[in-house]
């Protein structure tokens, strides 16, 4: 009783006009209805036990013996990825009756359209030569490669993770990287797991903000992420023109004459390709060279389609021109095209 006289005085001396904050607040909240301090009271307790609860048991562990694993592990059959009694609908032959049939080797099988589309029929046409992929070497027809790829992968295993830094380094990826370099006759190779972040990754590993690209009109779309990923200053230039080059380069020079300091901290960089994805013409290498001495231009050059089918011996397109490949300041090619296999720089 004599609390709630106490409640009752101060509950008067304050009254809801109080200029202090905490007094307010403790008489509004007295003054609310029960169920809504009930209310409030769950809603607080269920927001604790929200930040404390686990997001699962720690104590629902079970631990199994080798044996026990060993035999969960033989007992388990994977399902089918096809059903066995799986039949592809007419509507599936008919909406794809112009499907390839086979491997994508030098030659092509298709099916051919009939008049009736059986589910259980496969009508194949005879070989068409296949202008439609990279397979200038003929490397996925190629049998004994097969094989050797059917044996390292027995050896080494294969997993979904496939840079170096998560799958780690092999003998194998050194040996290769060392018979690149070999081969090419320079100084240092190194293979990537996927081809098309090898090159859009070089070009920012070298441009920076600051830097000059010059870079040809007709370049793929890899190699336009990798300009933009650098995030340098980019120059496009008319697909293979010499002269509207030297045009930029020309005037690239009277604003670092304007800008001598920022001009020190300035680099230039020619972004080209061996054989234009996009056009499937050949880079006039050896301007490309001369400019580079006259103006002071690094040349970063992929060589994705023109390696190992340009030049006598496969080298690419320094092979081709007869220049010295130490020319060039960097080179990269997707070896998942041709060689189906990764890529290096």
């Amino acid at each position: 009783m004599m609390v709630m006289k106490f409640i009752t005085h101060f509950l008067a001396q304050i009254g809801p006009q109080s200029e202090y904050t905490w007094t307010r607040l403790i008489y509004s909240t007295l003054k609310a209805p029960t169920y809504h301090l009930y209310f409030e009271l769950l809603l607080i307790i269920g927001i604790i036990w929200l930040l404390f609860k686990r997001s699962y048991r720690i104590n629902d562990v079970i631990n199994l013996s080798v044996e026990e694993k060993n035999q969960l592990i033989s007992e388990w059959k994977p399902d089918s990825l096809v059903p066995k009694d799986w039949e592809p609908s007419k509507y599936l032959l008919k909406q794809f009756h112009r499907c390839a049939y086979g491997p994508l080797g030098k030659y092509v099988n298709f099916n051919l359209e009939v008049e009736e589309f059986e589910a259980t029929e496969m009508n194949v046409s005879k070989n068409h030569l296949n202008f439609a992929t990279l397979n200038f070497l003929n490397f996925v027809g190629d049998s004994d490669l097969s094989n050797v790829a059917t044996e390292q992968m027995k050896k080494y295993g294969v997993g979904s993770c496939g840079p170096r830094g998560f799958y780690g380094t092999f003998d194998v990826h050194l040996e290769l990287e060392n018979k690149l370099a070999e081969f090419l006759g320079v100084e240092k190779a190194v293979i990537y797991s996927y081809g098309a972040a090898t090159f859009s990754s070089a070009i920012p590993s070298y441009s920076k903000r600051t830097d000059v690209i010059f870079a040809d009109e007709r370049i793929s779309h890899a190699t336009y992420l990798g300009l933009v990923a650098s995030r340098s200053h980019v120059r496009f230039f008319r697909h293979n023109d010499m002269e509207h080059l030297e045009q930029l380069l020309i005037a690239q020079a009277k604003k670092d004459k304007e800008d001598p300091k920022r001009a020190l901290l300035t680099r230039r960089f020619f972004v080209v390709e061996g054989i234009y994805f996009n056009s499937g013409e050949i880079c006039p290498l050896s301007e490309l060279i001369a400019l580079k001495y006259k103006y002071k231009v690094r040349i970063l050059l992929d060589e994705t389609i023109s390696f190992g089918v340009l030049g006598k011996t496969g080298r690419g397109v320094t092979e081709y021109f007869g220049v010295n490949i130490e020319d060039i300041d960097l080179i990269s090619g997707k070896l998942m095209l041709l060689f189906h296999i990764s890529s290096f720089v």
